[in-house]
């Protein structure tokens, strides 16, 4: 009887040491979840620690875990779930915390916004944009609206349709960039390929400038380059002549330069225009008395001009029969050459900072 009794004590106070195992147990679950909404971090030192302290191989979860091995059979369910709540729980305030560690940093300024702003440098804009945009915005007044088309063209748009001979030397590879034969790819010498895009496309009347890069063999120095801007213009409808090219370059010249210029159209030769001319106007620098400019004429050359060959118009399925035109076009590096009195070409594409920022006030 004695022995009976001995064992039954011994079952009893194991089965009271595995209660309060189990209560314990779930005491300090419950504790932990109770953390958790306190749980904060402001920088990534306290996030780190606070994921080591919790989630890490020896941290608080994992020492839980191991102990759930002495968990009796029949309690494991019930403590199982627990232990893998209060796991997601801890994993997913963790994430949080991280989270909200790397949009603060993101948030976070060392700017005082209170004070007044900080002396930024600003840039200035390129001269060439400058006076292209000045030329357009001229023409824009005369009705003109602005064309674009690709820098990479066949031999139709750049030479063929503009009345190009088969034998012209802009066709030669000396002065033009070929990118491939047999169809002949090339990049544009012009943007007078841009109005022969809009012929084909547009029936009269046609009023358009045509700003853009264009590209020709050429050796750069202080006065010539591989790489430079234009602006060329069309205007087709009926009864256009000569008069009207003339009265709208005195206009262009006027406004760019100042109201004292004057110009002088002297005659020449463009496979696309007939008549054509080259127009020069009174040199800036010493107003007709003669420099080294202008080479002591007095003028200096800006642009050429036409009127529109009625071969041209006919290849771009215009009616020469009814319709005229006349076309001109101007180097922008020239122009803005003479407008800021620059004497080297190359100035334009070195990106120096100290001449550029010489045009911080000219917008």
């Amino acid at each position: 009887m004695w022995q009976i009794a001995q064992k039954s004590v011994i079952l009893q106070l194991k089965y009271q040491t595995k209660e309060k195992y189990i209560l314990a147990m779930r005491d300090r679950i419950i504790k932990l979840l109770s953390e958790i909404d306190n749980l904060k971090a402001n920088n990534p030192e306290e996030y780190e620690a606070l994921r080591i302290k919790y989630l890490s191989k020896k941290g608080v979860i994992s020492s839980l875990m191991s102990e759930f091995r002495d968990v009796p059979s029949e309690q494991k369910k019930e403590i199982g779930q627990k232990l893998n709540h209060l796991k997601t729980a801890f994993q997913e305030r963790i994430s949080e915390l991280k989270k909200e560690l790397e949009s603060s940093s993101v948030q976070t300024t060392d700017f005082d916004l209170s004070r007044t702003s900080y002396p930024i440098p600003l840039g200035t804009r390129h001269p060439i944009s400058l006076v292209k945009e000045e030329i357009c915005d001229i023409f824009n007044r005369l009705g003109f609206s602005i064309a674009d088309g690709p820098e990479i063209e066949d031999d139709w748009h750049v030479f063929s349709s503009l009345n190009f001979a088969e034998d012209h030397p802009a066709r030669d590879m000396q002065d033009t960039f070929f990118i491939q034969s047999n169809p002949e790819i090339v990049l544009r010498t012009h943007t007078s390929s841009v109005q022969t895009r809009v012929m084909e496309t547009t029936q009269p009347p046609i009023r358009i400038t045509c700003p853009g890069r264009v590209f020709r063999n050429e050796d750069i120095s202080a006065r010539a380059h591989c790489l430079f801007h234009q602006v060329e213009g069309l205007y087709i409808d009926k009864d256009v002549s000569f008069v009207d090219l003339k009265q709208a370059l005195l206009y262009f010249t006027k406004e760019f330069f100042g109201s004292e210029t004057q110009i002088r159209l002297r005659p020449s030769y463009f496979p696309f225009t007939e008549p054509s001319a080259e127009m020069d106007i009174s040199c800036q620098i010493c107003g007709g008395d003669g420099c080294n400019i202008c080479k002591h004429t007095g003028w200096v050359e800006i642009m050429g001009c036409g009127m529109v060959d009625p071969a041209v118009l006919d290849n771009c399925g215009i009616d020469s029969k009814i319709y005229s035109g006349y076309a001109f076009g101007m180097g922008v590096e020239r122009i803005a050459m003479l407008k800021y009195q620059i004497n080297d070409i190359r100035l334009f594409f070195e990106n120096d900072v100290n001449f550029l920022h010489q045009f911080q006030s000219a917008f």
